[in-house]
């Protein structure tokens, strides 16, 4: 990977060398998939059929898989996989059941109690991506939440033909809607609903630059009320490395996540030009027996190592750039966490790599990417929830609240809201003559 030393570059190269390739959004990308959307709505069904033969290649009778399908397919998942899965959904489930909302009952002032609840939201769509890498961990990332939470109604979506593995997590997870469909139109028909696929309250999952655009056209789509879970770019890891690292350790949690896709980045920093130059070594060694090198030598020609002073250094070049994930592989890597304000998820010491938490740690490897996670959060069961205020007041507390309501309201100039103060007020004041 190209080296850089941080000292020596001016604050406009050191912005330049932290810079991502441009996210989706170009005109020819947004036409497209809002044609998508608008032919999904209009031609239901239908279009998702038409779609499918498009861009799959496969003509379908029915969108929804039935009960015998899924049976027919969990069969054939091998005892290997389901044994693997059943230890990631162990750990999945005992983190996120952890995260249980506790509510807030709080009395302000006398008379005056206020409460925070939280409740989960009814109907969510979860997107499963297929295609070379059938993403069945993130089944078990949105799935098992999306129960824990006790979503009513919890739809999968996935480009067809599904992989077996991926229905087996499915029904593992509690999963009972399986839909045969992908891309932009799956989001669409998420949406806004057709005859088959039912509309949703939230979608959930990751996917390609289609997927990504088609999610944030219909979270404004005046046609539907949906939300996503959050903004998504190309996956990205960046690793702080000391000259106690372990370079063979360090170059394969690098290539892990440059194998995500072509426009996938990996960043290293290093206060070790030692180290740095191993790993280079290491990268070229490791790289050529993968399977997809292709796609991870198109990633590390994107992708940077980054000569720093000093750890403390390093983790200030990190919160500028704002990892996806963070693995920090030092000698005392638990010292520097304290400084860390932004990254997805951290991994923490040499036996950490980032594949624990894409598959079976506990962790969700939903998770933000671009720099998006200086405010974004990782995903957890609060995102399949809801939360809501509520306030109940007595008359004493009504009458000790009143002045300070009705003139802020007044100062505000909205009348109204101070006559709905005043008109109780006049009414107690007659109750008590």
């Amino acid at each position: 990977m190209t080296q850089l030393i941080w000292s020596q570059l001016d604050p406009k190269q050191q912005a330049q060398a932290l810079r991502r390739s441009p996210l989706v959004g170009d005109a020819g990308l947004e036409q497209s998939v809002k044609q998508i959307i608008n032919t999904v709505a209009d031609q239901g069904d239908e279009a998702l059929k038409q779609y499918s033969a498009q861009f799959d290649g496969i003509t379908l009778d029915d969108i929804a898989l039935s009960n015998d399908e899924i049976d027919t397919a969990c069969e054939r998942v091998s005892a290997e996989i389901k044994q693997a899965i059943s230890q990631a959904m162990d750990n999945i489930e005992r983190f996120h059941s952890a995260q249980q909302f506790r509510g807030v009952d709080v009395q302000t002032q006398p008379g005056i109690r206020c409460e925070l609840r939280s409740e989960a939201i009814e109907k969510v769509g979860l997107y499963i991506p297929g295609g070379t890498a059938p993403l069945i961990s993130t089944v078990l990332m949105l799935a098992l939440p999306a129960k824990i939470a006790g979503c009513e109604q919890r739809v999968l979506v996935s480009p067809p033909p599904i992989n077996d593995a991926i229905i087996y997590a499915a029904k593992a997870c509690g999963i009972t809607e399986i839909y045969q469909v992908g891309g932009a139109q799956a989001i669409a028909a998420l949406a806004l609903g057709t005859e088959s696929v039912p509309s949703v309250d939230k979608i959930f999952g990751p996917g390609n630059r289609y997927v990504t655009e088609a999610k944030r056209l219909v979270s404004q789509d005046s046609r539907c009320v949906v939300s996503i879970d959050m903004p998504a770019g190309p996956s990205e890891v960046l690793v702080i490395a000391d000259e106690q690292a372990n370079a063979q350790f360090v170059a394969a949690d690098l290539l892990s996540q440059a194998e995500h896709g072509s426009d996938s980045q990996v960043i290293l920093v290093t206060n070790s030009q030692r180290l740095a130059d191993e790993v280079d070594a290491e990268l070229s060694r490791q790289l050529k027996a993968l399977p997809r090198q292709d796609i991870a030598t198109d990633a590390l020609s994107a992708s940077r190592t980054i000569i720093v002073d000093s750890l403390n250094q390093a983790v200030a070049v990190s919160n500028l750039y704002g990892p996806e994930h963070l693995i920090v592989q030092t000698e005392n890597p638990r010292a520097l966490l304290s400084q860390i304000r932004a990254a997805g998820s951290v991994f923490l010491g040499a036996y950490t790599p980032e594949s624990v938490g894409d598959y079976a740690s506990g962790t969700n490897h939903v998770l933000p990417t671009y720099g998006y996670s200086r405010a974004v959060s990782s995903l957890s069961l609060a995102d399949f929830c809801r939360r809501f205020t509520v306030q109940e007041l007595s008359e004493q507390g009504l009458i000790s609240l009143s002045q300070s309501v009705m003139v802020l309201a007044q100062a505000e100039q909205l009348d109204a809201h101070k006559n709905a103060i005043a008109v109780r007020v006049n009414a107690i004041a007659e109750q008590e003559k």
